[in-house]
């Protein structure tokens, strides 16, 4: 029984997390022949908080982004 887990950030809406279950479901059974019923999927959702790359969280970096977004706006006369 293939067992595949998932790590991604929150936020993604329901039927595209249905998608990625579906495809991957099918990937499984295309690539070792794994009976449909067996194969399991671990969808593990994690807030933009709580992962970081280069020692800035997601959440902080899209704050920095959006702040940086109005600043041009702002500069640009928009």
């Amino acid at each position: 029984m293939p067992i595949i887990e998932v790590n991604l950030l929150e936020g993604r809406a329901p039927e595209a997390k249905e998608r990625l279950i579906q495809a991957l479901t099918d990937a499984a059974i295309d690539a070792i022949g794994a009976p449909r019923e067996s194969v399991r999927v671990i969808l593990r959702e994690i807030a933009p908080a709580h992962f970081a790359v280069g020692g800035q969280s997601f959440a902080a970096k899209a704050a920095a982004t959006a702040q940086s977004k109005i600043e041009e706006d702002w500069s640009d006369g928009r």
